[in-house]
């Protein structure tokens, strides 16, 4: 888990998981990341083997960032937390609104022995 643990690195592997991406096509889908901390992350991702950098020898320098065969394979698993997040997004919505509907489990215990 430390290889993608944190707050950011499973967001940018997300992004990446359809091919190579640029650094400010990263900043453009990860809004709330400083470009300081999106450095950070890839430099450290690539580092432990789950990023790769590609940099072209053009003027202006362009830098791609892509999945590594590693972290290819953690594809599906980000895939089923990401299924698994939005079915419980409506059950946290629905707590924090307390779901008026009677079929509805909103964590009380009033109907169980």
């Amino acid at each position: 888990m430390a290889l993608i643990g944190g707050k950011w690195k499973t967001v940018i592997l997300w992004n990446l998981k359809d091919g190579k991406v640029r650094f400010n096509r990263l900043m453009s889908e990860i809004p709330d990341i400083s470009p300081k901390m999106l450095t950070k992350q890839l430099r450290e991702l690539e580092r432990d083997g789950i990023v790769e950098r590609k940099m072209y020898p053009e003027i202006p320098p362009r830098v791609e960032y892509g999945l590594t065969p590693l972290a290819i394979s953690l594809v599906p698993i980000l895939s089923q937390m990401a299924q698994w997040g939005m079915a419980n997004l409506e059950l946290k919505n629905c707590r924090k609104s307390s779901c008026s509907d009677p079929n509805h489990d909103n964590g009380t215990d009033q109907d169980r022995s």
